[in-house]
């Protein structure tokens, strides 16, 4: 943990690529807030080789990864290829921490029981996020998964890729320049925003702030969904948060206007509530003395987890950037090699593994195969609702078994004790026999 030379108050985790260990952050409430590592940390693939990984498109190991392509082509949809094909879904699904593992079990278990595990959300990522939001603590985490659900109904969430369409993509991007462009070193996916250059009256102009927020769910599952997996086979370990870097040049308190903290609460409602533990970092570069004075009110809007992995730099933060972020997937404009010329700019090319072919046919072939083996589970367990149940029953006969055999050692006690005191009772009923009576 250190402080950041630009705002000695904000407190930065280190957050590094490989995961630093658990802490422990003092909140404004005064209540001590645990800072869990950086959620891929709980199943690193090891590594494979010394060097620092690069980031670049070339190193990625593609030839690989089509090896594992072919191969799974080759197996078809029989059952024969889950196994073969268990290298893949351990970089997708990751190695799992067994301490998690368990938490993640009854977690499901207590949602099962109370009919509000919807089949579709039973995923294992999914519930550890919502565990690890709420510091492991079940009340809390089933009260916000709980809301996850109930948003998702009320939002459409799950119809929004295939009825909402962002007609005013291009225009919004000339006037609120922002977008997913590369990798950083671990391999996560690097967000960029250039909230300097933002014309929020342009804005407003060719979309509303509903739509856009909308706009920002449908980027939200598209990272989850396909990013987050592509990610995981270019880097070949698993992925699951986001680097992000905003360059505030030029921004100050005339910014947060109305609308732009609407737009900001709403942003920030949807990041930290819905999609929990998906930030690794976040750098917001050339902080000026003006933005210092903005961050001061915004920072009181962000829950203490969340501040922990922000570094807010000046301008001289290009050494920061590249120790994290490989200079080929940095755009020029914040010190990296990057143009994306044949896009029309950086924030325009979208670049990144989840436009390899190679990387979204592997996708959606497992994705395929997953569909077709619905009752199959890595770790040897069904993942059906039948499955689960019989699990559940099995359980909760094996804890009425150690009950019952708890309430029959009870009673072997007590009559032991009852013996006891017969046995003590026959002795003084001997001793008064043997008295001579007097008459």
């Amino acid at each position: 943990m250190y402080k950041s030379k630009e705002d000695r108050d904000i407190v930065i985790s280190k957050g590094g690529g490989d995961g630093d260990g658990d802490g422990d952050v003092a909140s404004s409430s005064g209540k001590t807030k645990i800072l869990h590592p950086p959620i891929e940390s709980h199943w690193h693939l090891p590594p494979q080789d010394k060097h620092r990984p690069s980031s670049s498109m070339s190193n990625l190991g593609l030839k690989t990864m089509i090896k594992f392509r072919d191969s799974f082509k080759k197996l078809g949809g029989s059952s024969s290829s889950i196994s073969s094909n268990k290298s893949l879904k351990t970089v997708l699904g990751g190695v799992r921490d067994p301490k998690d593992e368990k938490v993640v079990e009854c977690f499901r278990e207590l949602l099962f029981l109370e009919g509000q595990l919807p089949p579709q959300h039973n995923d294992y990522h999914t519930l550890l996020r919502f565990l690890r939001m709420r510091d492991f603590d079940f009340t809390k985490a089933k009260d916000a998964f709980l809301s996850y659900l109930q948003w998702r109904e009320d939002y459409m969430v799950d119809a929004i890729p295939k009825e909402f369409k962002f007609e005013e993509y291009e225009a919004v991007k000339k006037c609120y320049p922002h977008g997913y462009h590369g990798v950083d070193r671990y391999g996560r996916p690097v967000y960029i925003e250039r909230i300097g250059m933002v014309d929020l009256n342009k804005l407003l102009q060719v979309t509303t702030l509903q739509r856009f927020a909308r706009y920002h769910v449908s980027e939200q599952e598209k990272t989850l969904n396909l990013r987050y997996p592509a990610c995981s086979l270019a880097a070949k370990r698993h992925v699951a948060s986001t680097t992000s870097i905003l360059d505030v040049n030029g921004v100050g308190l005339a910014n947060f206007s109305k609308p732009a903290r609407y737009l900001f609460m709403e942003i920030q409602k949807i990041d930290s509530n819905y999609y929990p533990e998906t930030l690794n970092r976040l750098f917001i570069v050339n902080a000026g003395s003006g933005f210092k004075m903005l961050w001061k009110a915004v920072k009181a809007f962000l829950d203490t987890r969340t501040l922990a992995k922000i570094q807010v730099l000046g301008y001289n933060y290009q050494s920061n950037l590249l120790d994290v972020v490989d200079q080929s997937n940095l755009p020029t404009f914040l010190g990296g090699g990057c143009t994306c010329s044949d896009y029309g700019g950086c924030l325009l090319s979208d670049k990144g593994p989840w436009n390899n072919p190679d990387i979204t046919e592997m996708l959606q072939a497992i994705s395929a195969e997953n569909n077709g083996v619905n009752n199959y589970e890595e770790n040897g367990n069904l993942d059906s609702d039948e499955g689960l149940l019989r699990n559940i029953k099995i359980k909760a006969l094996e804890a009425e078994f150690r009950e019952a055999n708890k309430k029959i050692q009870a009673l072997e006690a007590a009559l032991e004790e009852a013996k006891i005191v017969l046995k003590e009772l026959g002795q003084q009923v001997e001793e008064l026999r043997s008295i001579p009576w007097e008459g």
